[in-house]
């Protein structure tokens, strides 16, 4: 007896070495610290991959030494095993990957490559290295996109469009809208957070198969950050020589179950390049993730914009020349107040279906004094103008479900919406006072009341969109939407007002489907080719504001498109390139009436074709080159303006070629330095729809210095470093040409921590 139990005692020593090693760990995003879920962990002839909170156990027979880890996108590690405790295990994004992961294309997580459709993604790692004070200075990196800069975050849009302020584009947060429809506003992106932004996804073309109107010239995803799964916090304060000033900050982390991250930035401009150009903005985001189990999760998300700023118009020839950047308007300004709620469940019932359930809440005003409504009188001392708000809540929700199927890798999404929106616009007169030097000096309100009404804007949607494979290395899309959109129009004032429509209901409705094909020939190089329908209805602005009678009628625009990518020199570079061409029917267009005021009317016919094009490439591993661009044709095919035909001329406001070049350099001889130099080129276009006069375009370069160690960063940006004197936009008109002057030479200067628990 006493034998056996020595030899017992001499066993128990050896029982863990015949147990299977275990190996547990977390797989982390290395610029977003978020977990990344269906990473795979390699260790011999064994392997997992991590949950969806970036977990991962690895089981093996024998001593765990080293492990592969790989995700598509990411750059592949090995790297040895920690032989006690949890391993936490950062991964860096590749910067010339193709075959990255999108959610726009399909409203669902899929590959680059199965999308038959334009679309790029500006990443995290774009966003932090890029520093970017206003949207534009991203935005303006994506190839066929020219966001135009209108100074302290305003501005305007030109996706296959040319340079205009009409409802062609569809600004989302997280794929849902941030404005409802029917009530557009060009300078809708002032409601971003920057600060929150994880990446950023942009469709070029038609997207209202999935998204609905107003997805015509494109759409623009803004994803926001989720929490990190370990406790994180930054803050961030930058400024700059023209008079700017930012603070950003952000927390997060994640225990148990629930996730929070909190971020935002105030900005503040104070005697900038421009007179009477000043501004302030709050912008804030709480954003919660709720894992109720392993297929369920709740997403909470919360924004907030408080803005206002100063308001000033285009000058002169001859101001602008001799750079003499001065505002005659000393009281104008916009306002802008927004809040937005959110609620997402998501359920995964089994590997085949999958439901999301969204509702969500806005509140949004925007007032203003401005400047463009201010009109000279015969007294030259007098001019008149008007203060106005437009306000809108809305109620909506979304449900969403896709199926895959077993054969030929079919799927099927399908949804609902409904969006309820109570909208209102009133405008007061203003008695304005002029000095003798042409100066708007002040105003006195009046009882005049231009315009005063409620509109009931409601928007219902059925859309779905089917996925197959007939053929190995082939994808099909079929996609098809119903909307209908009711105005219920309710104006306050008689028939003989500015604003004298009578009360009455109108509604527009469309079908508009897509069809799009991939042939993926392997090695990351494709072919796709896609048909697909967009249509914008006027807006309540367009339809009833200084209206007696509308009369304006669904825009309709046809696009074809074929394209393709391929990645060159063993994945240190690709390419992929659209070709397009779109035809748009009864299109709203601003028409310039005599007295220099302007109207939206369905002007005819237009045709948009072109080429737009995107390389990167990486020689080595310290050197990234970026370019892309695009050259395009916009055409009036039917037009007629004060009585003139202009068919055949070329639409004005519309650059043919614009492109933007980057190339970026990290040497390794000094981690944690980075530099960067952009050139921004944006061609010469038509002033007028006459064809009258050009505007020769602009070239600008821009400069980037950064420096990081452990969680400390700074940074000097400077843009136009060679102080070129360019304009934003130019037209031309009855009573002149105006230029938008753009920024002078700039030097922004920006320090950053953050704080990052290790485990």
């Amino acid at each position: 007896m006493l034998r056996i139990f020595i030899l017992f005692l001499l066993t128990i020593p050896c029982i863990p070495a015949a147990a299977q090693m275990q190996l547990q760990g977390r797989v982390i995003d290395a610029q977003t610290r978020e977990a990344l879920p269906g990473v795979t962990i390699q260790c011999n002839a064994n392997g997992c991959t991590t949950d969806a909170q970036g977990r991962f156990t690895l089981s093996e027979p024998h001593r765990i030494d080293s492990i592969q880890v790989s995700y598509i996108g990411y750059v592949a590690k090995r790297m040895p095993a920690a032989q006690k405790g949890e391993m936490v295990i950062y991964m860096e994004p590749l910067s010339t990957r193709l075959n990255e992961v999108i959610v726009s294309a399909g409203r669902d997580k899929q590959f680059r490559t199965e999308a038959p459709i334009a679309i790029s993604s500006i990443s995290t790692q774009q966003l932090k290295e890029t520093k970017a004070t206003s949207l534009e200075q991203v935005l303006n990196k994506v190839s066929g996109v020219y966001m135009v800069d209108l100074g302290n975050e305003q501005h305007t849009m030109a996706i296959r469009q040319p340079i205009g302020y009409r409802s062609l584009f569809l600004y989302l947060e997280d794929g849902i809208p941030i404005r409802t429809t029917g009530d557009f506003n060009h300078n809708a992106l002032i409601e971003i957070n920057m600060a929150a932004l994880k990446t950023i996804e942009v469709i070029r073309g038609p997207a209202s198969s999935l998204y609905g109107s107003e997805a015509v010239g494109g759409a623009v995803n803004f994803i926001t950050l989720s929490p990190t799964l370990l406790p994180t916090a930054k803050v961030q304060a930058e400024m700059s020589n023209q008079g700017y000033k930012r603070t950003d900050f952000s927390v997060s982390g994640t225990k148990g179950k629930l996730g929070v991250i909190l971020g935002g930035y105030y900005a503040n401009q104070h005697n900038g390049y421009i007179e009477h150009s000043d501004f302030h903005k709050l912008a804030l985001t709480l954003k919660t993730e709720y894992k109720i189990n392993d297929r369920t999760t709740w997403t909470n998300g919360i924004s907030l914009v408080d803005y206002k700023t100063d308001q000033t118009g285009g000058i002169d020839s001859t101001n602008f020349f001799s750079k003499n950047y001065k505002s005659f308007h000393t009281f104008s300004y916009r306002m802008v107040k927004a809040f937005r709620v959110r609620s997402t469940l998501e359920h995964q019932w089994n590997a085949g279906n999958f439901t999301s359930f969204t509702a969500f809440y806005r509140h949004n005003e925007i007032g203003q004094n401005p400047f463009y409504a201010i009109k000279t009188t015969n007294d030259p001392l007098k001019a008149r103008g008007e203060i106005n708000s437009d306000a809108f809540q809305s109620y909506g929700l979304l449900v969403q479900h896709k199926k895959r199927f077993g054969w030929k890798h079919a799927s099927l999404i399908t949804g609902l919406s409904a969006d309820y929106s109570p909208a209102t616009y009133f405008a007061n007169y203003i008695d304005v006072d002029r000095d003798a030097a042409g100066y708007f000096t002040g105003y006195t309100p009046t009882d005049s009341v231009l315009t005063d009404y409620h509109a009931g804007l409601l928007n219902t949607a059925l859309y779905a969109q089917a996925e197959m494979s007939p053929i190995e290395h082939m994808k099909v899309i079929a996609a098809l939407r119903y909307d209908r959109m009711d105005y219920n129009f309710d104006n306050h004032l008689l028939p003989s007002a500015f604003t004298g429509s009578p009360d009455e209901r109108n509604y527009f409705h469309a079908w508009t489907p897509k069809l799009g094909l991939t042939y993926d020939f392997g090695h990351d190089r494709g072919l796709y080719a896609n048909y697909s329908v967009g249509f914008a209805p006027p807006n309540i602005s367009e339809l009833y504001r200084g209206v007696k009678v509308p009369t304006l009628k669904s825009a309709t625009y046809h696009n074809y498109e074929i394209g393709g990518w391929f990645s060159f020199a063993k994945n240190k570079g690709y390419v992929d390139v659209s070709l397009y061409r779109m035809d748009g029917t009864n299109e709203i267009v601003s028409v310039r009436l005599p007295d220099g005021s302007s109207e939206n009317q369905n002007a005819g016919k237009t045709r948009h074709s072109g080429v737009e094009w995107n390389l990167r490439y990486a020689p080595v591993p310290s050197i990234l080159f970026r370019t892309g661009g695009t050259y395009a044709v916009h055409d009036f095919v039917r037009y007629e303006d004060k009585g003139k035909q202009f068919g055949g001329n070329r639409m004005n406001g519309a650059p043919a070629v614009i492109t933007n070049t980057e190339i970026t350099w990290k040497p390794a001889f000094l981690k944690g330095i980075r530099t960067g130099l952009e050139w921004q080129h944006v061609g010469k276009y038509f002033m007028d729809p006459a064809n009258t006069e050009e505007y020769g375009g602009y070239d600008l370069l821009n400069a980037r210095v950064g420096y990081s160690i452990g969680g400390f960063e700074c940074w000097v940006n400077c843009r136009n470093v060679a102080d070129v004197m360019y304009a934003v936009t130019v037209d031309k008109s009855a009573f002149g040409k105006s230029y938008r002057p753009g920024p002078n030479r700039t030097f922004n200067v920006g320090v950053a921590y953050t704080f990052s628990a290790k485990k």
